[in-house]
């Protein structure tokens, strides 16, 4: 170890170390735990959105990750009964609306990136040290890991994810089952080219109770897919839930495209679904939340690992604009002011997208006559309307703005569907 850091993170994911990284480009030591021997990361392929890969420009990093994933041209979404159209977004026009381009790239990838970048930058990485305590000081904080140890710096980050240890001791509440399940596949393209499948597009197939997305990664050399489900065995409080038979019965009955991208779904492996309620205040002292730690989501926004680098960015700016003069005893910063800006920024805008998220999964999901009347709204928009997207992806969204509009807003109930009696 070197001497004591200004800064230690705790969890090596893509949250922890993009904020190393960031806080390390401000000229701050951080030294960073990672609980697994390993630096690594599991699943397969994510998307990230304008407001993400400004921040990778900033970072000298977008031009790395364009090699490492997929431009996609449109993000289409389809019924997933019929396979029928029912919106889709220009990716290539949103770009040039946005300034940044949209992007599908392999979890893993971005991972590594930033462990790279992490290493270029100096920062200190140990693996194989799980933190089990927090406890902040006088202008300083503490974490104690399994074998005793403690470490201290002027503050500490809690990147430790949806089962955060420093969550549970700070706030002490429990993640929301969702009773949704998503399985996971990416498998080389040649292998699905004859299923129908969109090697240009972002796909995302809505359907009762489901859902079914499709997209390429590592320049077209894969197809990432997921398979979303709600489980009857959750509903009814089995623990042994989300099993393949549960997969196979939920996707029974919709379109060929996905009854073809079902056998090559990994039945090894599930991940089931949980977020929080969203929590106003990240901050406690000299200990900060980070990523899944501070706002785990559901996925129909598509903006989880997003919003953990987001954190990260603006904390870093925030830490830039009140550094000092670094000292043998300090780093000079303003810690107070610094997570005080942090804190009055992130969380209103993550709860924003944690339930926009709940809603948006809500809308996905229908079935019968809220279905039909779904995508008769969902038709009717233009594609060139980003009035949904601006506080997202726009260059406003790391600032609080007002509450943005939701498909809520539309009375499904008043829509008339043809051939239904009433509305």
């Amino acid at each position: 170890m070197n001497d004591r850091p200004d800064v230690i993170v705790i969890g090596g994911g893509i949250g922890g170390l993009s904020a190393a990284a960031a806080l390390s480009r401000k000229g701050i030591r951080v030294r960073l735990y990672e609980r697994a021997a390993e630096f690594g990361e599991v699943g397969a392929g994510l998307q990230i959105g304008p407001n993400c890969t400004r921040i990778l420009d900033d970072y000298g990093l977008l031009d790395e990750a364009k090699s490492l994933g997929v431009l996609p041209e449109a993000m289409v979404m389809k019924d997933a009964t019929d396979g029928s159209e029912l919106t889709r977004l220009d990716l290539l026009d949103l770009e040039k609306t946005y300034g940044y381009p949209y992007m599908v790239i392999h979890r893993s990838d971005l991972h590594g990136m930033f462990l790279r970048a992490c290493r270029a930058l100096g920062v200190e990485l140990v693996t194989g040290r799980q933190c089990v305590g927090y406890e902040t000081l006088d202008g300083a904080a503490r974490v104690t890991f399994t074998d005793g140890t403690k470490d201290t710096a002027e503050v500490v980050l809690a990147a430790d994810g949806l089962h955060s240890v420093a969550r549970v001791a700070l706030v002490g509440d429990e993640p929301v089952n969702s009773a949704y399940v998503a399985y996971r596949a990416a498998v080389p393209f040649e292998q699905v080219r004859g299923n129908d499948v969109h090697d240009k597009d972002v796909v995302v197939y809505i359907g009762p109770r489901c859902h079914f997305v499709q997209y390429p990664l590592r320049g077209g050399e894969m197809l990432n897919q997921v398979a979303v489900f709600q489980s009857p065995k959750a509903l009814a409080g089995q623990d042994d839930w989300g099993t393949p038979d549960e997969l196979d019965a939920a996707f029974d009955g919709m379109c060929p495209q996905i009854q073809k991208g079902l056998p090559l779904m990994w039945r090894d492996r599930w991940w089931r679904m949980f977020d929080r309620d969203p929590i106003m205040s990240w901050v406690f002292g000299r200990i900060a939340l980070l990523g899944d730690a501070a706002h785990p989501p559901l996925q129909y926004m598509a903006q989880g690992a997003i919003m953990a680098i987001e954190d990260g960015w603006v904390l870093a700016e925030h830490v830039g604009e009140q550094c000092a003069t670094r000292t043998a005893e300090s780093s000079g910063v303003d810690w107070d002011a610094a997570l005080a800006a942090y804190n009055a920024v992130r969380p209103e805008h993550c709860r924003r997208v944690l339930t926009t998220g709940r809603a948006w999964g809500e809308l996905w999901h229908l079935d019968g006559v809220e279905r039909q009347q779904r995508n008769i709204v969902l038709r009717a928009r233009d594609t060139y309307d980003y009035a949904f997207t601006d506080w997202i992806y726009g260059p406003t969204a790391l600032t609080p703005a007002q509450e943005p509009p939701l498909y809520t807003t539309v009375a499904l109930s008043s829509i008339e569907v043809p051939g239904v009696t009433g509305k």
